[in-house]
């Protein structure tokens, strides 16, 4: 398996590819603002057969340039039904204000056209999507949207790792996604992290959608958010 990233737009969203190995399939996660050039050097540097995009979430700094990859290389967007309507219309997740405030705050970054893309299939909870030898599985941990998903992969390497978990906003290091956005849950957060984390094994490596990556095992024993629910 190879794995790398980059941090991509002005709120440095992570961008990820999870491949078989140099010249293998892969998929991309959560393609964010002013990524696309950047995923065409890293797709042609390896030389991936680009088989999916796979969106955590549908707000925008998530899944910015989500059409334009998928049109690009031919592929199928991943995204959970709850999200699929931010995929032509990502303001509808924040409010008017919040809008005009974004609007402004970007106007010198080229706003794409938002339509749904070609290709979009439903990440369910449950659902295993297939790239190449690699096999995805999709978690739904609604909470910070109502369609947020993880997508956990297992990991062969000779590391003490089982697994690899892309959680978006879901789960960060020491922090967890915010939920007083439009579509937030606390409540629902609140389920997810207790049937969606504290039942995966510590040795599992998580790459969030932002900041650094963490693990389970780190999150359960540190994370403050964790340690009140195991309380």
């Amino acid at each position: 398996m190879l794995l790398t990233s980059f941090p991509a737009g002005p709120l440095q969203a992570n961008c990820y590819f999870v491949a078989e190995g140099e010249g293998g399939a892969c998929a991309i996660v959560d393609p964010g603002m002013e990524s696309f050039e950047a995923i065409e050097k890293v797709v042609d540097e390896h030389g991936f057969t680009v088989a999916a995009v796979l969106v955590t979430h549908g707000h925008f700094d998530h899944m910015w340039c989500a059409q334009d990859v998928a049109a690009r290389y031919g592929c199928p967007v991943w995204i959970h039904p709850a999200d699929r309507h931010l995929l032509s219309d990502p303001m509808a997740a924040v409010s008017g204000q919040s809008a005009a405030m974004l609007r402004q705050q970007f106007a010198d970054i080229e706003m794409p056209d938002f339509v749904e893309p070609a290709d979009v299939r439903d990440a369910v909870d449950g659902a295993r999507i297939e790239i190449g030898s690699l096999m995805l599985t999709v978690d739904h941990c609604p909470g910070h949207t109502p369609g947020t998903v993880m997508y956990r992969v297992d990991y062969p390497g000779p590391e003490p790792v089982s697994q690899v978990a892309f959680s978006g906003d879901f789960l960060f290091f020491g922090s967890i996604g915010r939920t007083d956005l439009t579509g937030g849950d606390h409540s629902e957060m609140v389920e997810s992290l207790r049937t969606k984390i504290l039942t995966l094994p510590d040795d599992v490596v998580v790459l969030p959608g932002h900041g650094q990556q963490t693990s389970i095992g780190r999150e359960k024993g540190t994370n403050p958010f964790l340690l009140e629910l195991s309380a």
